[in-house]
């Protein structure tokens, strides 16, 4: 019994450092308010994604399927949130003032991987992959809580500075604009991949 702590690493870092609506956001993030100003918002994206695996992790599939419309509803609200975050990096210009003028805190960043397909099924995968049957739901839980946290802390920083580095290169250029427009772009590519793959459910 136990989980396959390193194969499941490995994984848990294609998808992790891959693009998505998560990395996309912070990416966005970084470029629009620079690194310093985003770390609330990557703690938030960090820890966001605990409020995802500890209910998995604890019988949360069960109750799904005991309750067919809970992924469904879950789904839609997801398909929703994404696509308008992608409208808003579409629309975002790297040297124009911002209303407050503040980056997104840490709050507005625990909500992206409650709404993140992409987390849902990678979380899912986990569970079912790489945890061996009758393991106990708490070692099964946190072995795979701390294996994505770890996986975060490196990856999502990373994400950010390179908005950040990005920002300086093509802010008030021609380029500006294609870039903004292909992060919405690979943010809703990478919702519609996982969808159509079945994983979410």
């Amino acid at each position: 019994m136990g989980v396959s702590v390193i194969s499941f690493l490995v994984f848990g870092a294609s998808q992790v450092g891959t693009p998505g609506p998560a990395n996309m956001a912070l990416m966005a993030t970084g470029a629009r308010f620079g690194f310093r100003a985003a770390l609330p918002f990557v703690a938030g994206v960090a820890l966001g994604k605990q409020l995802i695996i500890w209910p998995i992790g604890f019988g949360l599939m069960e109750v799904a399927a005991k309750v067919p419309g809970l992924f469904e509803a879950l789904k839609w609200a997801s398909i929703a949130y994404i696509c308008w975050l992608a409208w808003k990096v579409a629309n975002l210009r790297l040297g124009q003032p911002v209303a407050g003028g503040q980056a997104p805190g840490f709050w507005a960043g625990l909500v992206v991987h409650p709404l993140n397909p992409k987390a849902w099924a990678m979380i899912v995968a986990g569970f079912t992959n790489f945890v061996a049957p009758g393991t106990p739901a708490l070692q099964a839980t946190a072995a795979i809580a701390a294996c994505l946290f770890a996986l975060q802390l490196v990856l999502h920083p990373m994400w950010t500075l390179a908005g950040d580095r990005l920002a300086r290169s093509v802010a008030g250029r021609p380029a500006e604009r294609y870039l903004m427009r292909g992060l919405a772009f690979l943010t809703v590519a990478s919702v519609v991949l996982v969808l159509l793959g079945g994983d979410f459910k």
